[in-house]
């Protein structure tokens, strides 16, 4: 069953970093949608910036990074006709692998949750085709333990109109952070253009919480892409 996206984020106040992959209500376009979510100073200085391909996360306040690792990365970049969307540097891992001929799958079975103990984020990715069909990731620690990561993958080869799949880093708030469980959700996809799509989910995101949004619409038959981004500091 599908959930309603908008009223699914409402109801959280830190899923943390949230990737949604699907397709447009009328079929005609593949949607990404990436968002970023901070709770201390140094996770909320940021914005995303475009870059060629995608976009760039960077500190709005340079005066005020503490420690760049973790939250300076390229969340979005494309090889070849395949877009790919993650939450950390292992874009560039994926990146790197399917420019020799390997698969994500293989570049993310190099990497594990990232090293934030005790909350060991999970590193979530995906990947979307020309064609648009698109795969989800999630790498992450089992009971909190250093050592133990468990990688899932999950993969969509026909998506259907008005239909996203949606996975995050975390189930919500807490100490520590509870990580995401189970398969990513079938949500809702209900706008055929980027920007009532980007207005609506950053209304829906928690408004102290919420840093930054990026929402790509790719046409599957021009291959051509609208973006959009949102940033809570101007």
């Amino acid at each position: 069953m599908k959930q309603d996206f908008c009223k699914l984020l409402q109801g959280n106040p830190y899923p943390g970093r949230g990737i949604l992959l699907g397709r447009t209500p009328d079929g005609k376009k593949a949607v990404l949608t990436y968002f970023i979510m901070g709770r201390s100073e140094n996770s909320r200085n940021r914005i995303f910036e475009a870059t060629a391909d995608g976009i760039r996360t960077k500190a709005f306040d340079e005066s005020k990074m503490v420690d760049p690792s973790l939250i300076i990365y390229s969340p979005v970049r494309v090889c070849g006709k395949v877009t790919i969307v993650t939450n950390g540097d292992q874009t560039d891992t994926i990146y790197d692998a399917l420019s020799e001929g390997h698969c994500y799958r293989h570049a993310l079975k190099t990497r594990t949750f990232e090293p934030d103990g005790p909350n060991f984020t999970p590193r979530i990715s995906g990947v979307i085709t020309p064609a648009g069909t698109y795969n989800l990731s999630i790498l992450k620690t089992m009971d909190n333990e250093a050592d133990t990561c468990q990688r899932f993958f999950y993969e969509y080869d026909a998506p259907k109109a008005g239909v996203g799949h949606f996975i995050s880093t975390y189930q919500g708030d807490g100490s520590p952070l509870p990580s995401f469980h189970g398969e990513p959700i079938a949500v809702t996809v209900d706008c055929n253009d980027p920007q009532p799509w980007a207005d609506k989910v950053w209304t829906a995101l928690n408004a102290d919480n919420k840093v930054s949004l990026f929402v790509r619409f790719l046409d599957l038959e021009t291959q051509k892409v609208q973006d959009v981004i949102l940033n809570k500091h101007h």
